[in-house]
């Protein structure tokens, strides 16, 4: 029960506060899972809900689409996103670097979760730093931008920081720049679910599918929910504070998954 409170929760919320930001759901979801499950398995089942929303989120904003940029970058982004999802399953069979004892429990510090880690602490900086925060890229540099993207995301399921730096610097007005968004991460979010069913299912899935099949549904239903709510609501929000909020959780949850608190 304790599961399906927090993670809905947090699919819910985060869902609407990242409709016009392009990214949170994933780098706030995956951690929420990783409490439950272990972390590889985590960020599978965060890919389920990510694409379903952003599903979603295509038939609210789809239309508005630069399908000439979605062409430029997407296509590298899911390639790149398959051999960071391919890495992922490599980090997952890596034994435990170390273990330790915090107070009556005992932590494992695991590869997987040492690099997710700090790949979501580094993710956090785009939020907390101002500079940072208004990284943009030039037009030709838009390839290179959705394979970092897609790479992470394979990896860690991180991918929108890095897609809306790159996004934003084209000029496209808040309606083509959320549509190419959501177009552009749905199709990573198939490539780097090829690779997590034919790295994981014969594993982690079929020994937790019974646990996890109903919270990945639930989480999915809650973000649906979000992403609705925040369509009619966020505009009252800046999204400065939306970074920043994201931020400070993204530190908080990647220093509890590199130390493994979490």
């Amino acid at each position: 029960m304790l599961a399906y409170v927090l993670v809905c929760l947090v699919a819910l919320i985060v869902a609407a506060l990242t409709l016009f930001s392009g990214f949170g759901l994933g780098t706030l979801l995956m951690p929420a899972f990783a409490i439950f499950f272990p972390v590889e398995v985590a960020v599978a089942a965060t890919a389920v809900v990510h694409l379903a929303n952003n599903l979603f989120k295509v038939a609210l904003m789809g239309r508005h689409a630069d399908w000439w940029v979605v062409a430029r970058f997407a296509i590298p982004a899911a390639a790149a996103a398959m051999v960071g999802a391919w890495l992922l399953g490599l980090f997952a069979a890596i034994p435990p670097l170390f273990v330790y004892r915090l107070g009556e429990g005992v932590n494992e510090v695991t590869a997987v979760k040492l690099v997710i880690g700090i790949i979501i602490v580094f993710f956090a900086l785009f939020d907390l730093s101002p500079r940072l925060s208004r990284l943009t890229f030039d037009r030709q540099y838009l390839p290179w931008g959705g394979v970092l993207s897609g790479f992470f995301g394979g990896l860690s399921g991180n991918q929108g920081a890095l897609r809306s730096a790159f996004l934003l610097k084209l000029g496209l007005d808040k309606e083509a720049f959320i549509g190419t968004g959501v177009v552009a991460a749905v199709v990573v979010d198939m490539a780097r679910l090829l690779v997590y069913g034919l790295v994981f299912y014969a594993t982690s899935f079929s020994a937790l599918e019974a646990d996890i099949g109903g919270l990945v549904v639930a989480a999915t239903l809650a973000a649906f929910i979000g992403s609705y709510v925040g369509r009619r609501l966020l505009k009252k929000v800046t999204l400065r504070t939306v970074q920043l909020i994201v931020g400070y959780m993204l530190v908080l949850l990647g220093l509890g998954l590199a130390t493994g608190v979490i």
